[in-house]
């Protein structure tokens, strides 16, 4: 069974579908749970793997928006998962975040992207998120990919619903233009993240927190997805090197 570590894991949604998988999921400190990753030094040679998004907020296409009318942005941990990976020293990781984020390079690491809409799995909700997988050999992400999208179009599930309602996009003339909505009942928000309507029902989050952890969460059919084509990849290769010998 390989091990693997997570960090920024949240509430777990990745983790959670690489434990479907057969992995041995190790969590990191998160700020949720009172941790801090700056201060987590994991020991090399022991994680088969690293997992984990850091906060995507510095890499949003609204990010230049927010900083110009004063908003807070959320630091930018995309250097410290970087110095984890390198201390943990694993065969392979995964990076998960915004399409914005910039491609990521290690010595050692060879890295292939892929953007995967959960739209593309079959799903309601359109999500567009950007996975980068490293490993020493240059593997590739092919995850199963839906025949037909689903018929009807949910807004992807954001962080901030609980709090601001929820946003469509959609072009009028040729213009693009937002639509803001109240927000979607709590339950109808976790099963369009792929999880049971009564999700953290007896957690101790507030409200707004709970639409806030869910919606910071890979959505559990696409982490299932990814996790999925992790494990085709790394078989197909230890497959390969079996036939080699």
């Amino acid at each position: 069974m390989d091990l693997v570590l997570s960090i920024f894991p949240g509430i777990g949604l990745l983790d959670r579908a690489f434990e479907e998988e057969g992995f041995c999921v190790v969590r990191g400190p998160d700020l949720l749970w009172g941790g801090d990753v700056k201060h987590f030094h994991p020991p090399a040679g022991k994680f088969s793997g690293v997992i984990g998004g850091p906060p995507c907020q510095s890499h949003s296409k609204w990010a230049d928006v927010n900083r110009a009318i004063g908003n807070t942005i959320a630091e930018d941990l995309l250097p410290e998962y970087k110095r984890v990976v390198f201390a943990a020293d694993p065969d392979w990781w995964l990076l998960e975040n915004v399409p914005n984020i910039p491609d990521v390079e290690m010595y050692g690491y060879v890295t292939a992207r892929r953007e995967l809409d959960l739209r593309w799995l079959g799903h309601p909700q359109s999500r567009l998120r950007s996975f980068q997988f490293g490993t020493r050999s240059g593997l590739e992400l092919h995850p199963e990919i839906a025949v037909f999208e689903h018929p009807e179009l949910e807004p992807a599930c954001l962080a901030s619903e609980g709090k601001s309602g929820q946003i469509s996009n959609s072009k009028k003339n040729g213009k693009q233009r937002s639509i803001y909505h109240r927000r979607r009942d709590f339950g109808k928000f976790c099963e369009l993240q792929g999880l049971p309507a009564n999700f953290l029902e007896d957690s101790p989050f507030a409200q707004s927190e709970k639409y806030r952890v869910v919606g910071n969460g890979v959505p559990l059919p696409m982490g299932r997805a990814i996790a999925r084509a992790v494990k085709q990849a790394l078989e197909l290769e230890a497959v390969a090197g079996l036939e080699g010998v």
